[in-house]
């Protein structure tokens, strides 16, 4: 007798299971996996390749393949590493950080001409779901030294038809919060924290991501951690919500009450006014399986991405044109998803892009993260007007086009380090000389 284990067909033991996993992977599948993630060539590769295949082969006769592959055990201890890591009971993990929005922009029960203020400048999956439901996007001007959410500027531009606040942790460097959550208290306004590059952030003794009344963190593959390419954990604080997050992953479902005859019901969940209907947002469990292993590395990853930001400023510093990256404080202890290279236009001879141009040619990578939301086409083709938009973020247009860019800060060697100083501190001289 063997127990089924598909969570949706959870009938005991049996002699007649139902597989939850319909074709399990064989021994040919897994090779090309092991090939994949380890991939290399030449005569020491190939014979390396072939003695893993010998063993493997005789593993496949000593084991049996993983009775589920989705939604199982392992991201079950995926979600409680997280809780363990941020403080938190609700973690839930879905698809992508995007996923995440929409369980909190769908609480909000959000409506075409409900207004939600996001940053200017971000990722477009910030605005992605408001945007496509016509709600009004409203957006914030960035503070000038952290290219965050300005709290000042938020303030000024929220009205009685605000329903949601969107900061975002750019780079993994914190919004200033307090004002934030504020603002959204005096007004009845939900915060969602976008905090896609921040996992492990702190604000003010308090981990990002457990501040508003929701947040979302990335696991996509250039993050700092992956769950093997893509995935997210969802977070909220509204008292009594943690529950209903694993049910907005998938469909509202609900074991505990089943239907006449049926094995669940299905239910709206509750909105912040009126109920909501959920979609599917599942994970895989081989994906909780590496989001785990990597969340326990996470503080060292953290810790080397540090280093090299301090090795960068310790650099850059000789040089007054440049502004280098905030490294934090007691208060403040971003994640060095980013670096933030800031140049003084009058001081470096030239703007960003002058400087941009150089390092390119220099071969190093730099790509400002990310360009004004509405300047994008999507928003122009949904009825806004990019220039007057414009004129209500100026820092926005200063910063993006006159002062700054990003710079990788993992996976690179010491020369490498010290070859990104030293073309930086090139070019700025070469700009600052006319040439």
């Amino acid at each position: 007798m063997s127990k089924a284990t598909d969570f949706r067909y959870n009938t005991g033991a049996t002699r007649v299971p139902w597989a939850a996993v319909g074709e399990n992977y064989n021994v040919s599948d897994l090779m090309e996996i092991i090939k994949f993630l380890m991939q290399g060539e030449g005569p020491e590769y190939d014979a390396a390749i072939a003695a893993v295949k010998t063993q493997v082969e005789k593993l496949d006769t000593l084991s049996t393949p993983p009775g589920k592959l989705s939604l199982g055990s392992k991201v079950e201890e995926a979600e409680e590493a997280s809780n363990t890591y941020l403080g938190t009971d609700s973690s839930t993990f879905v698809t992508n950080a995007t996923a995440g929005f929409e369980i909190a922009y769908k609480y909000a029960n959000l409506k075409p001409g409900d207004e939600v203020i996001v940053p200017a400048i971000t990722f477009i999956a910030t605005m992605a779901y408001p945007l496509s439901i016509g709600a009004k996007l409203v957006f914030a001007d960035v503070d000038p030294v952290t290219i965050n959410m300005d709290p000042a500027d938020v303030a000024r531009k929220i009205t009685p038809k605000t329903k949601m606040i969107v900061p975002v942790h750019i780079g993994g460097y914190p919004v200033d919060m307090d004002p934030i959550m504020e603002l959204a208290r005096k007004h009845n306004i939900l915060v969602l924290e976008d905090a896609a590059h921040a996992f492990g952030a702190m604000y003010k003794g308090k981990k990002v991501g457990t501040i508003g009344d929701f947040a979302s963190f990335s696991f996509h593959e250039v993050k700092n951690i992956t769950a093997f390419g893509e995935g997210g954990i969802a977070t909220t604080n509204i008292p009594g919500y943690g529950n209903y997050m694993k049910r907005a992953r998938f469909f509202g479902t609900d074991f505990s009450n089943p239907i006449r005859n049926w094995l669940y019901d299905v239910t709206a969940l509750p909105g912040k006014e009126e109920p909501f209907v959920a979609v599917n947002y599942s994970t895989t469990e081989i994906q909780g399986l590496g989001l785990s292993l990597q969340i326990e590395r996470n503080e060292d990853i953290i810790a080397e991405r540090k280093r090299a930001a301090a090795y960068l400023n310790s650099r850059l510093a000789s040089n007054p044109a440049i502004l280098c990256q905030d490294l934090g404080n007691e208060n403040i202890k971003p994640t060095f998803h980013l670096y933030l290279l800031q140049i003084d236009p009058e001081k470096a001879g030239g703007d960003i892009q002058m400087l941009k141009k150089k390092l390119a040619e220099k071969g190093v990578t730099n790509i400002p993260h990310f360009g004004p939301l509405y300047r994008f086409r999507v928003t122009e083709q949904m009825g806004y007007n990019a220039d007057e938009i414009a004129k209500t973020c100026p820092v926005c247009e200063e910063v993006f086009y006159k002062r700054f860019t990003h710079l990788p800060l993992y996976g690179l060697t010491q020369e490498q380090l010290d070859y990104m100083a030293d073309a930086i501190l090139e070019s700025v001289a070469e700009m600052q000389a006319g040439k």
